[in-house]
């Protein structure tokens, strides 16, 4: 149900500004969307996992957050940022 470890630091490459960045505001965004994604294939499949549910709507909401202050503070970042992500913003 969780990102896997693997996965969650090629994803930290990916995104990092530099050499070992794993909290920047882009890779907490792109590290929340794998989560998100991995949470609506299990809640497609568990239709009545009201916890996990409820996780996956903190998570979005979290995500909602940190992209709204990277569209305030940097918005070439977060242009690049929802394209690659594939998100509709």
């Amino acid at each position: 149900m969780a990102v896997t470890k693997e996965k969650k630091n090629e994803i930290m490459k990916k995104y990092a500004r530099r050499e070992g960045d794993t909290g920047s505001t882009e890779v907490q965004i792109a590290v929340l969307t794998a989560d998100i994604n991995e949470l609506n294939e299990h809640i497609r499949t568990h239709k009545k996992d009201y916890a996990s549910q409820r996780g996956l709507m903190r998570k979005i909401g979290h995500r909602r957050n940190l992209l709204a202050y990277l569209r305030k503070n940097k918005v070439q970042s977060y242009r690049e940022l929802i394209k690659s992500l594939g998100l509709r913003r």
